[in-house]
């Protein structure tokens, strides 16, 4: 991935990662759209940093359409898709009523993706180079106790990368999935003050260095997630498990 003179559309970035990503984005020489579902914070990040914006709700099918169509007028050059689509909700299965968290991180993590993607998929394939970021976690690899669904959706996440590369591959579009650990943002209470998460900043710079020093990379991968990511294959599973949910 080219990290230059891009059009990029990155859904649910008007704070964390997102919000991040798009501000290094754009002082790197792209032009960058954001969206999401409060057009008062739109407005006001469109007046301080410049991006154009777009009110979109990942959970409704019509507004992600009115969304890619209203992109797609105003930025046909657009290349570069961010599907950004998550939340995270500690939750409980021995109650009854975890289902409703469970459906509402589902819709959200996995549908979200999905209709993004399905949105724009045949518009980047028009693109002479085009990329396709998704963003899975750590906890696709190795699982936090109170959060099964969130976990869940991410491993979800994950391997619909892995297929949508193979399915692209013949075509003009990459697939490059960002897998963050855990960050200082609100995507959990408290998190953004949790002095064991990796601080946003120092997230998000990592990530632009490893894509820009690693443009052929289909995983970014800052060295604070190999502990999860790789827990499996290098034989420590069980070990990183319980020290992640001892930690926790």
């Amino acid at each position: 991935m080219n990290i230059h003179g891009n059009t990029i559309f990155i859904p649910g970035a008007t704070s964390g990662i997102g919000l991040a990503l798009a501000l290094r984005l754009q002082a790197a020489g792209n032009t960058v759209v954001i969206g999401g579902r409060r057009t008062d914070v739109l407005e006001r990040l469109a007046a301080e940093h410049g991006f154009s914006t777009v009110s979109i709700d990942t959970t409704d099918p019509a507004s992600v359409l009115a969304a890619r169509d209203q992109v797609l007028a105003q930025h046909g050059d657009l290349n570069i898709l961010v599907a950004m689509a998550g939340i995270m909700i500690p939750e409980d299965v021995r109650s009854a009523g975890s289902f409703e968290i469970a459906e509402q991180i589902v819709e959200t993590n996995i549908n979200g993706t999905l209709r993004l993607v399905s949105a724009f998929i045949e518009h980047l394939q028009t693109r002479p180079a085009a990329t396709l970021i998704t963003v899975s976690s750590g906890l696709a690899h190795t699982p936090l106790a109170y959060t099964p669904t969130y976990n869940g959706s991410k491993a979800f996440i994950h391997q619909y990368s892995e297929s949508l590369r193979l399915q692209l591959a013949e075509t003009s579009v990459k697939v490059v999935e960002i897998v963050p650990p855990a960050v200082q943002t609100e995507l959990m209470p408290g998190g953004s003050v949790n002095e064991h998460y990796l601080p946003l900043d120092a997230f998000a710079d990592e990530v632009m260095s490893l894509i820009e020093t690693q443009p052929d990379a289909t995983e970014i991968l800052v060295e604070a997630v190999k502990f999860l990511r790789f827990a499996e294959v290098e034989n420590r599973y069980d070990a990183a498990v319980t020290a992640l949910n001892h930690s926790a």
